[in-house]
């Protein structure tokens, strides 16, 4: 009966005489069941039942809120992420951006002839009928580090409130519309120049206060063409080597950064001036004149150009020297039939530096490790902008005979020396923007802060 009274301790047959300790039983009972049992169940549980009821959780990761094991590595500090961007910066600092190799990239092109209208006619490739677009797809890979891809709006917001003026050739040019298309995710400019159809330009970012200007002078010297009289210079160029041409050398004092560049009209017919008389030409082949190197004209063009920039007491920017890009006539040179007809970059065992291209790309770094000397005295900076090895290799990037119409063709060479838009003149952009981004770093390294190198 006893038995029966504790399984239905409230049933008919509990007496008053018993109450007492089946209440005490009562509550000792409810109290284990309540408080002691499922916490033992808990302790004693198999680890599956974890799995059953947390099925986010991977076999590997501990319950929710669980302590680290003993073992494991301490949490990441509050700005892990910008302590390793910080990382990646120091390297790219350290980093050459001018050696290295083409590799493919397949999401390329960043623009196209049909998003951005400031392509100029003639490297207009597209609309004139190049068949392939591979050369479009490929990026510029540093050995030593990767190289960011462009973002418009950081290089926007960099030069806010500044000035970026371009001084040299057409492909100084090239490079300038390379710049304005690949911004043109973000803005376009307003054409502010002071005439219609002039070779200089300039162009402002209203929203971000950027001024960005081409002075057209492919000599960087003053330049005239010779006597027309003379039947024996016809064609002939007169150089006067130690004068700047006053195009951009009047222009420049209120520039932030100065992007200086010349090359392939030093190759022309040429008179050679310096403090007065001619002293010499190329390609003259008359008697008692000398005929001189293309690179003593070209080395005493920049030597004059530095000089100026360094003596302009108003002038507080900062000179970038975009180095020669070489051309790629194949079969010819370029007004006896050359072309340029390759569809993949070089390999870097494929070619080499050589010749005029060498000696071009050499006179530059003398006069650029000199000038950057002098011009540390007044605490201005010169940076170089080593475009020449990833140039050397991309023979496929140029307009050839499309950059104009097929009825133009007889009265236009092909082109091998100018760069399609969009193309690898792109990678030059790139090669600014990281350099911009570096620059104020302390203790930032830049590719021409280094040894100047010999190929």
């Amino acid at each position: 009966m006893k038995l029966h009274a504790m399984e239905l301790p409230l049933g008919k047959m509990e007496t008053l005489h018993n109450t007492p300790k089946i209440v005490l039983l009562l509550t000792l009972i409810l109290i284990f069941f309540t408080s002691i049992a499922p916490l033992c169940y808990t302790l004693s549980s198999p680890s599956f039942l974890w799995k059953r009821y947390s099925p986010s959780l991977s076999s590997s990761s501990p319950p929710p809120h669980a302590p680290p094991p003993p073992h494991a590595p301490p949490p990441p500090p509050p700005h892990y992420h910008h302590a390793e961007e910080s990382k990646v910066t120091i390297f790219a600092e350290k980093c050459d951006i001018s050696r290295g190799e083409w590799a493919p990239n397949p999401e390329g092109p960043y623009y196209t002839n049909a998003t951005c209208w400031t392509i100029h006619e003639h490297q207009n490739c597209m609309k004139y009928g190049r068949p392939d677009t591979d050369f479009m797809k490929w990026r510029w890979k540093p050995n030593e580090c990767e190289l960011s891809l462009f973002d418009p709006a950081q290089f926007l917001e960099l030069v806010r409130g500044k000035s970026l003026a371009f001084v040299g050739d057409s492909v100084g040019r090239n490079q300038m519309q390379s710049l304005i298309c690949l911004l043109s995710k973000v803005a376009y400019p307003v054409d502010v120049s002071s005439t219609p159809q002039a070779k200089s330009t300039r162009w402002l970012y209203t929203d971000y206060n950027f001024t960005l200007a081409n002075f057209w002078s492919p000599f960087l010297v003053r330049n005239k063409e010779s006597d027309p009289s003379n039947p024996n210079l016809s064609g002939f160029i007169n150089l006067y080597l130690d004068k700047p041409d006053k195009e951009w050398a009047t222009q420049i004092d209120g520039y932030d950064y100065v992007i200086i560049s010349a090359g392939h009209w030093f190759f022309r017919p040429l008179m050679l001036y310096e403090a007065g008389p001619l002293i010499g030409c190329r390609y003259c082949r008359q008697k008692k004149v000398t005929d001189l190197t293309i690179s003593y004209a070209y080395k005493k063009a920049f030597r004059t150009a530095f000089r100026v920039i360094n003596g302009l007491k108003k002038f507080k920017g900062i000179v970038f020297l975009r180095t020669f890009a070489p051309s790629h006539f194949e079969n010819g040179i370029w007004d006896k039939g050359g072309n340029c007809v390759r569809r993949r970059p070089f390999m870097r065992n494929e070619t080499k530096l050589e010749g005029d291209n060498m000696e071009l790309y050499m006179s530059q770094m003398k006069e650029f490790k000199a000038a950057k000397k002098e011009g540390k005295k007044r605490g201005l900076k010169f940076r170089l902008v080593d475009t020449t090895d990833a140039m050397l290799l991309r023979p496929d990037g140029h307009p050839s005979r499309y950059g104009h119409r097929a009825d133009e063709f007889e009265s236009l060479y092909n082109d091998c020396v100018h760069w399609c838009l969009p193309g690898p003149i792109d990678t030059w952009n790139e090669f600014l923007l990281h350099m911009l981004k570096m620059e104020g770093r302390k203790g930032g390294v830049y590719p021409g802060d280094r040894k100047l190198k010999t190929r």
